[in-house]
């Protein structure tokens, strides 16, 4: 998913109510320039912040235009937190040093935002808990969005070394108040001579350094008149003084980039020492904590975002904690509809305990929801030893023998004693947590995920169009779509569609997704010269399009839970082929597709070799669909709505909240209670999590780094470059090589990017 330019922050405003603020925390500086345009947009993001220990300083730098003042006038009349204060026009630099000077005593931290740009809701918050958990940091900011002239994303690695060359930061972060004032300030007085770039030189001269969240925090507007704009007009001054300031620096700082791992046994954190006290007004509504791993988009994250997208927000207010890193590109859609924090954007593993306390007695959750997260199930003891009277929900959407034994079932049922209901997405998931991991039958209950029937309807579209657009001439289209994994059995489905086309000619296959079988997938279907009947085409972002374009879909997993493919693909009118796992056949029934027995054992998932039985069952399902399709064809969309809609899980769940919250099981609140004496007994299984799974969060953190560590080491080639041609031998060197052409050759065979 690209990242959506139009969810602007600010765009309304919707102040969060508290029923108390404490102390003055952040002073918020706002240099104000005859910005009638945009500056109500900008104090809205403020006003927004989930966050209230603020002060909104305004200085107007000498504006002259009256309607601008009307506004800025209307402006502080917002809130009591706003002040506004009036002085001659001297430029930014001045006028942030002396919003700077007007902060208020008791303020620990400045946080620098122009009249136009904006701010997302969790920016001051995530900052605040940053700094104040990196005491040795001095600044803190996000990734940035551009938009409005210009529109794009920054997310770059910090280097104090590049830093000297090019300036990678704007000028929007929170800043230790002290270390602000140990340099003086902006200091400049000069205009549009890159102020902040200069600010930052001096701070790292210093030797101080910054945290990088890495979320988008910050939207930039970018517009022809900006002062970024004059700086790059004014160039030769403004190097003039940069340079001049990176001269003082003799060393290279670190700065602390989020996600990374840091965790080796320490004490887990329960309070961070300067935790602001704070409690939003009670809202009459049932407030949810939900921890998830991520915001990626497969069957089970769908569900999360169905889930969240769905539940009507007059009666449910949802708070979202993450805890596995991730590009996360389906954060904006979460953020329509709930207050996200991803924990490993702004904070070390140390203290993810001490800030969710802190959200639970914040936000007043009524309700802490764990669906699919390894670390969420290690917290759930502690938190219900702390919280005994808040029930806990887990959501658990199969069973998983080859992974862990079980998987997210058994870190479900290992912690059963806290848990009021579990709610699995299958039948069969259910007996198996009551028969193999001897669960009170009445614990655990089923809610079928569901489908949005009105976005998957087949009358939308036209089948002949798409066909068309994956270049199919064939007379069927067989459609498989899923991650291409182990999991998901590739290797049976090349094997399934050479043994079809031994029989027949007139289908083709359309492959949709990717997944780390999938280079070898293409590899093996040519070795077995499948191209004529088979064709790849990548993720496919609205899957609707690619279902109509299908005659039938297969699913050769050796285990789901209920897979969200199954309930799109009937929605969409098309019949479906599958294994007979997890509760795949409590939704294919024989009016609406064929299920095949599963033949292969769950812990031979890593082995591709598959008996001829079960390649024939394909084989024979495929020839009985396709000959009598249109009977399939009818029955499909009917099966979904009879039951199976987003509507039905909606309402299901709701029920549930609604039950749990009015009736909570009182033997897990009395099992809390009985915890409340050993916490540290639950915070021990905090932190051998942590420990356990280092390898895969460090992979995780390699993961999302991989662009800026190829970035950094590129820089480093640069700057060994930039060394090196000050001797005038190995100018003469370059040169000579490069009229021979043998340089062109080196970058060839070591691929470094000039």
């Amino acid at each position: 998913m690209e990242f959506d330019f139009t969810k602007e922050p600010g765009k309304t405003l919707q102040k969060i109510d508290f029923e108390n603020k404490e102390k003055v925390l952040v002073s918020i500086i706002m240099p104000f320039y005859n910005s009638k345009n945009y500056i109500r947009q900008t104090v809205n993001s403020v006003l927004n912040q989930t966050f209230p220990c603020f002060e909104l300083i305004i200085i107007d730098d000498g504006s002259k235009d009256e309607e601008s003042l009307k506004v800025l006038d209307e402006v502080e009349k917002l809130d009591d937190r706003i002040k506004v204060f009036h002085k001659e026009n001297e430029g930014l630099a001045a006028t942030r040093d002396f919003g700077a000077s007007k902060a208020s005593e008791e303020s620990k931290y400045l946080f620098f935002l122009d009249d136009d740009d904006l701010i997302e809701p969790t920016y001051l918050e995530c900052a605040y808990w940053t700094l104040e958990t990196n005491q040795k940091a001095t600044w803190a900011y996000t990734n940035s969005v551009g938009f409005g002239g210009t529109e794009y994303t920054w997310n770059v690695w910090f280097s104090s070394g590049k830093m000297k060359k090019q300036n990678d930061l704007v000028a929007t972060s929170m800043i230790r108040k002290s270390d602000f004032w140990e340099v003086n300030g902006y200091e400049l007085r000069e205009k549009a001579v890159n102020e902040d770039w200069n600010f930052w030189l001096k701070l790292i001269a210093k030797e101080k350094f910054p945290v990088r969240m890495s979320f988008y925090g910050f939207w930039y507007r970018r517009k022809d008149t900006g002062e970024l704009n004059k700086s790059v007009q004014n160039k030769a001054r403004a190097m003039q003084i940069i340079e001049a300031t990176a001269k003082n620096i003799k060393k290279e700082v670190e700065a602390i980039q989020y996600p990374n791992y840091t965790y080796d046994w320490e004490e887990i954190v329960e309070h961070i020492e300067n935790e602001p006290k704070i409690k939003r007004k009670d809202n009459g509504k049932t407030n949810i904590l939900m921890i998830i791993p991520w915001m990626v988009m497969g069957g089970a994250d769908k569900y999360n975002l169905d889930l969240v997208q769905g539940l009507d927000k007059d009666k449910f207010d949802i708070t979202i904690i993450t805890t596995e890193p991730a590009k996360n590109m389906h954060r904006q859609k979460f953020e329509e509809f709930a207050t996200v924090y991803d924990l490993t954007t702004f904070l070390s593993e140390r203290y993810w305990l001490s800030f969710i306390n802190y959200i639970i007695e914040k936000n007043n959750i009524s309700i802490i929801f764990n669906t699919n997260s390894e670390t969420g199930y290690s917290m759930l003891p502690y938190l219900k030893a702390t919280n005994p009277n808040v029930p806990i929900i887990d959501y658990v959407h199969m069973e998983e023998w080859y992974w862990r034994n079980g998987g997210y079932s058994r870190d479900s049922s290992s912690v059963a004693s806290v848990i009021d209901k579990t709610l699995t997405c299958n039948e069969g998931s259910r007996r198996v947590f009551i028969k193999d991991f001897k669960r009170k039958p009445e614990e655990i209950q089923t809610v079928y995920i569901g489908v949005d029937e009105n976005k998957f309807a087949p009358d939308n579209y036209d089948k002949n169009e798409l066909r068309e657009k994956y270049n199919v001439t064939q007379k069927y289209v067989i459609g498989y779509i899923c991650r291409i994994t182990e999991q998901k059995r590739p290797y049976l489905l090349l094997q399934v569609i050479n043994k079809l086309k031994a029989q027949r000619d007139d289908f083709t296959v359309l492959v949709a997704g990717t997944g780390n079988l999938y280079n070898k997938i293409r590899n093996k279907a040519n070795n077995l010269e499948l191209g004529d009947s088979i064709r790849f085409i990548g993720n496919v972002e609205e899957t609707q399009k690619f279902y109509i374009a299908c005659d039938l879909t297969l699913n050769c997993s050796i285990k789901e839970g209920l897979a969200l493919t199954s309930y799109e693909s009937l929605a969409m009118g098309v019949p479906v082929i599958s294994s007979d796992v997890g509760g795949q056949k409590e939704l294919i029934n024989e009016d609406v597709g064929v299920i095949v027995p599963c033949v292969q054992d769950e812990n031979d998932i890593f082995k591709f070799e598959y008996s001829d039985d079960e390649i024939g069952s394909y084989v024979d399902a495929v020839n009985k669909i396709l000959g009598d399709l249109d009977k399939y064809k009818s029955n499909c969309r009917k099966r979904i709505l009879d039951g199976f809609t987003i509507n039905h899980m909606l309402k299901n769940m709701a029920d549930i909240f609604d039950n749990i919250t009015e009736k909570p099981n009182e033997e897990k609140i009395q099992n809390g209670k009985a915890l409340s004496k050993t916490t540290d007994i639950t915070k021990e299984l905090i932190v051998k999590h942590f420990v356990a799974n280092r390898i895969k969060y460090e992979w995780e953190c390699a993961e999302y780094n991989k662009k800026h560590e190829t970035t950094k080491n590129n820089y480093k080639f640069q700057l060994f470059k930039d060394r090196m041609w000050r001797h005038a031998w190995y100018r003469g060197l370059i040169r000579l090589l490069q009229k021979t052409r043998i340089i062109n050759k080196i970058k060839r065979i070591t691929k470094v990017e000039a």
